[in-house]
């Protein structure tokens, strides 16, 4: 074989090697990207369902412990949200989420409380917030989401 054909291989091979190289590079960073726009898309769904089903547990306990009439509206909201984090969450969080529910409902069961009595339990740290279990699942679960 002639000196010259095997330096146009040679060329050749480089070429493709090269090019080859370069499209593999330019797909992982493409897809690297792509995980990450998809992983920051879930954290923040994530999020705004934490936000919605905080603010109508908040607002229904709220209620529940001033008022033994519970608005459905309410209730409904903060069982909704649950519902919705069945699909996305871990059952960590979701099993917390539920146990806000519980103790909702079952304050509602319970002799309301005054501005006093309120003041009072918030002073000790009892019975105010039933949603700090719940908080904490939620924090672990958009950490482990975020270090992915």
């Amino acid at each position: 074989m002639d000196v010259a054909y095997v330096s146009a291989f040679a060329a050749l091979g480089g070429s493709v090697v090269g090019g080859l190289i370069s499209g593999i590079a330019t797909w992982l960073a493409q897809r690297s990207q792509v995980l990450a726009g998809h992983r920051a898309h879930q954290i923040s769904h994530r999020e705004d369902l934490f936000r919605d089903f905080i603010f109508a547990a908040s607002k229904a306990y709220g209620q529940a412990m001033m008022s033994n009439q519970p608005d459905l509206q309410d209730i409904v909201s903060m069982y909704g949200a649950i519902n919705r984090m069945q699909v996305l969450c871990f059952p960590r969080t979701i099993a917390c989420a539920q146990r806000v529910a519980r103790a909702t409902g079952e304050t509602y069961l319970r002799p309301n409380k005054t501005f006093r009595d309120i003041l009072e339990m918030m002073e000790k740290g009892t019975g105010v917030n039933p949603l700090t279990e719940f908080a904490e699942a939620a924090r672990e679960e958009l950490r482990s989401l975020a270090s992915r």
